[in-house]
């Protein structure tokens, strides 16, 4: 025990001192976070009570860092035997001082490429992974492929190419597990929302029988240094049964969750959004009515770059540029503190900063011709602009999206925690301002448009329904990161239930 301790005490002090030798920017790239001990523990206590107990064990982890994993092995294994331990670590900086620590045990660590290694002769039955969430962009286009032609041979897994790395680990790794093996993946909640997400998803619920997800409270975050919110995802490498229930958990811990539910496969395999489980019921399929049946919605504008598009009245001025080039744009919601936004004689916003958006139409050699003031302020900013990829895809670099106002606006992302206690707002946009990508806009479809024309009263009316919402039924549509940071993209908004606002809509056809 005394031993176990002090090697657990050498290893955090080791990986402490190796963390302060790379940069922040450095670990999130490489998908570096190592796994805290008293987490560590509490994954491997439980993935140990998922095998039989006179069964030995022999443990794999492919990204295994320090150790943590192993170290916590040690620690719960009790007496239970130990058959064999490997794990492989693609970072000597990690790999090298990770070896002397555990060369006196029975952990075998190779410093490989775990994605390129080939599988051990004797397959192991308890593989614990904390692997590296490198992001898709930052792998190289010919290592994607590799990847996604080494996943489909490992497992039938057919991978997209925005999927990350940590994807592909669990991929290649179903070849390494014996038959009815233990696996616990600590990993980003996020794939049980996204499109890449899908194919991970199905391999889950078709090529292995999942046991349990259990998900963390996102205001409580794993890694220090990561802004994700994790889940750890356990199956065992069998066919899934007929009937297969699921369990999801949230928050506390595997031992004692702070909520937990069981899912069936079935009801599993129609649902998109896994992180609605287990706080939310599964889905009954009764038409009820939802917001894209009432409104199109689409993303604020994306400027390419906010500073050098977006300008205050005072700037404009001082500049002399041409205010007929510039149309008025909301500011960030931190800088929106009411919930309506009245307009002024031009249909200007009336707010605390008043803020235009460069948007002019003509030609570069027209614009320079009639606006030569407007032209050089574009000459000073065109080299940068021109290396960003949403201007140089542009036919005019400097010509923006088109975008009509919305008299409904809404936050795109925001806290759970706020003085609300809604992540969301819904604002009433009187005004011809227009938005960037830090909101949704909700434009009434036609039939809802033509019942709400000249009724403004009504309009005031949906927009107090939109904010009538439940924060629980918005958040379980949109994504959540680490520290309680909620995410809405247009096509999670467009899910959200809006039998209110409808029947509401519908009792106008009669006046």
């Amino acid at each position: 025990m005394e031993e176990r301790a002090y090697k657990e005490k050498m290893r955090l002090s080791i990986q402490a001192n190796l963390d302060a030798y790379k940069t922040s920017l450095e670990r999130n790239k490489l998908g570096q976070f190592a796994t805290p001990t008293v987490l560590a523990r509490e994954v491997l206590a439980y993935g140990l009570s998922l095998l039989p107990e006179e069964q030995g064990i022999r443990f794999l982890d492919p990204a295994i860092g320090t150790g943590s994993f192993y170290s916590a092995l040690l620690e719960t294994i009790g007496d239970r035997l130990l058959k064999a331990a490997k794990g492989y670590e693609v970072d000597p900086h990690y790999g090298e001082p990770a070896k002397q620590l555990w060369e006196d045990h029975s952990l075998d660590i190779e410093l490989a490429d775990f994605t390129r290694a080939k599988p051990s002769a004797n397959s192991f039955n308890l593989l614990i992974c904390n692997p590296p969430y490198v992001r898709h962009h930052h792998l190289e286009s010919d290592e994607k492929r590799r990847l996604q032609a080494e996943g489909r041979a490992a497992a039938g897994v057919k991978l997209s190419g925005l999927a990350g790395l940590y994807c592909h680990f669990i991929a290649l790794a179903h070849r390494w597990m014996s038959a009815s093996g233990i696996a616990g993946w600590l990993i980003p909640s996020e794939f049980m929302d996204v499109n890449y997400g899908k194919e991970l998803k199905r391999y889950l619920l078709e090529e292995v029988t999942l046991l349990r997800i259990h998900r963390f409270d996102p205001s409580d975050v794993q890694f220090d240094d990561a802004l994700v919110s994790s889940a750890v995802v356990w199956f065992k490498k069998d066919k899934p049964p007929a009937g297969h229930i699921v369990e999801f958990s949230y928050g506390g811990t595997h031992a004692a969750p702070a909520i937990s539910r069981g899912i069936s496969a079935l009801e599993l395999a129609n649902e998109a959004k896994w992180t609605r489980f287990p706080r939310q019921e599964v889905r009954v399929a009764l038409n009820t009515p939802i917001l894209s049946d009432l409104f199109d919605i689409r993303r604020g504008i994306a400027t390419g770059s906010n500073d050098f598009f977006i300008l205050s009245r005072e700037k404009i001025e001082r500049l002399q540029l041409p205010m007929e080039c510039f149309r008025p744009i909301l500011p960030s919601p931190r800088y929106v503190s009411a919930d309506e936004i009245d307009a002024d004689e031009q249909g200007n916003p009336i707010l605390s900063q008043s803020l235009f958006l460069l948007d002019c139409r003509l030609p570069e050699h027209e614009l320079m011709k009639r606006y030569p003031s407007l032209g050089r302020y574009l000459e000073s900013g065109k080299e940068e602009m021109m290396s960003r990829y949403l201007c140089k895809s542009r036919p005019i670099w400097y010509r923006q999206e088109d975008r009509r106002p919305s008299p409904f606006v809404c936050t795109y992302m925001g806290r759970g925690n706020s003085r609300s206690g809604r992540p969301f707002r819904f604002l009433l946009n009187h005004s011809r301002a227009v938005a960037a990508n830090t909101y949704l806009m909700l434009y009434p479809k036609p039939h809802v448009a033509e019942r709400l024309h000249g009724r403004p009263d009504t309009l005031r009316r949906i927009w107090e329904s939109l904010n009538n919402i439940r924060a629980e039924s918005l958040m379980s549509e949109g994504r959540v990161y680490g520290g309680g940071l909620h995410k809405m993209e247009p096509r999670e908004l467009a899910m959200v239930s809006a039998t209110e606002i409808s029947r509401l809509i519908n009792r106008l056809g009669s006046f």
